[in-house]
């Protein structure tokens, strides 16, 4: 095993930290007013309001002008190609510096596999399809959002609802989905409906993948979804009353959309893997420093030995969760079967999180209970990452799944 970040990759992630600290965080800190509080950076229905919306858009398309929006998108999409330990190295690198809570850097200076760049699922268009989009997601102008989700199907995707009906050279797609990211401001969303409903009861298949144009007549979001303490954000309600997308507007063949889904679900758990431990790196160095300075009983409360164990948690926890990732984007870089690796790595990454964050407030008493120091709002994501992509329960039945039919290999 070779977890080395050839020089090539380390220059990448200096030059992406160097873009974020000399024109993004400064961006951000000109327009604290609008950015500082969710009474303004949000409208009364809690979507982004225009101004916030034009300066995501400025940073990706600024980004993207730089060649790091698209760093993980396809070779064969336009993109820079790197690879899982790259991309591990460099999500942690950006989180571990910049921390939580900055609405013009997270998913947007890095596309996110589902709601920007040149998604995975990218690579199911048929090339002359692609071609007439793929020059606007690449360049940040256009977003994406991943409709799999719906109300009554969330894990249990062969229980979702929607459907699509052919009708001549188009499909007509009727459906909720929720919980959906980026839906009330996507250019376009990548869809899953049933095709064959009988396959998909017996868990064959039956579910297929269509490319939409979110202007398209039937199509809405009719409201936004506000998760853990937010005025408002990002995830929606799609609602597709009739929604004509053209036969050559699917993705991949009929029938097999849920491969196709997985292949972007997965990159994206990788993805969420690296942020978090970046995230946990840098909720230590916090509680690190404060304890160095802060005193009680006439002494740095680093030297208390209960402060001393719950700095040694984290940082075995931080040190357990970077070798899995590694270990992980190895075998996906060699072309090894890592289907248990990716699940064990997104729970125990997400969960991880949380118990870094949780250590941190507690050191830092009263004012880790305060948002001064991001530290409760790093708290409020982590426990958010562990839903989304998956469970840590799903993830826990595919690792058994794996397990017990022999397929994990340590």
């Amino acid at each position: 095993m070779d977890f080395t970040i050839d020089s090539d990759t380390q220059a990448i992630a200096e030059a992406l930290l160097r873009f974020v600290e000399r024109e993004v965080l400064p961006l951000e800190e000109q327009h604290r007013e609008l950015l500082g509080s969710e009474r303004t950076m949000f409208d009364a229905q809690g979507r982004y309001v225009p101004e916030v919306l034009a300066l995501r858009r400025q940073v990706r398309m600024r980004s993207a002008e730089l060649g790091f929006y698209n760093l993980f998108g396809a070779e064969s999409l336009g993109g820079s190609g790197q690879g899982a330990l790259a991309m591990a190295h460099i999500q942690e690198a950006l989180n571990h510096r910049v921390g939580p809570g900055h609405p013009l850097v997270q998913t947007v200076v890095i596309s996110s596999p589902f709601t920007n760049g040149l998604s995975p699922v990218l690579r199911y268009l048929k090339p002359e399809v692609f071609a007439l989009y793929g020059a606007g997601i690449a360049s940040g102008e256009k977003t994406l959002c991943f409709g799999l989700s719906e109300p009554d199907a969330g894990s249990d995707v062969f229980g979702m609802k929607t459907r699509a009906v052919r009708d001549g050279d188009e499909w007509v797609i009727t459906g909720t989905k929720q919980w959906i990211t980026n839906s009330p401001y996507a250019d376009y969303a990548m869809v899953f409906a049933l095709t064959d409903p009988e396959a998909a009861a017996r868990h064959k298949g039956g579910v297929t993948g269509f490319f939409v144009d979110t202007r398209a007549p039937g199509f809405s979001v009719p409201r936004v979804i506000n998760t853990m303490g937010h005025l408002g954000g990002d995830t929606g309600v799609i609602v597709l009353e009739g929604v004509r997308v053209r036969d050559d507007h699917r993705l991949g063949e009929v029938g097999r959309g849920l491969q196709v889904a997985m292949d972007g679900v997965n990159t994206g758990r990788m993805g969420m893997a690296a942020s978090c431990l970046g995230l946990a790196r840098w909720a230590l160095d916090q509680a690190t420093e404060y304890a160095k300075v802060r005193k009680t009983f006439g002494v740095p409360i680093a030297e208390h030995q209960a402060i001393q164990f719950m700095l040694a948690e984290s940082a075995m926890d931080i040190y357990a969760a970077k070798n899995m990732i590694q270990n992980c984007a190895w075998r996906l870089d060699t072309g090894r079967n890592a289907t248990a690796q990716v699940s064990m790595v997104k729970a125990f990454s997400t969960e991880m999180l949380g118990r870094v964050m949780d250590r941190s407030i507690q050191i830092h008493g009263g004012m880790g209970l305060t948002n001064e120091l991001r530290l409760e709002e790093g708290y409020r994501y982590a426990r958010v990452m562990r839903i989304p992509d998956g469970t840590a329960e799903i993830q826990r039945r595919t690792i058994a799944r794996q397990l017990l039919g022999g397929h994990v290999d340590f």
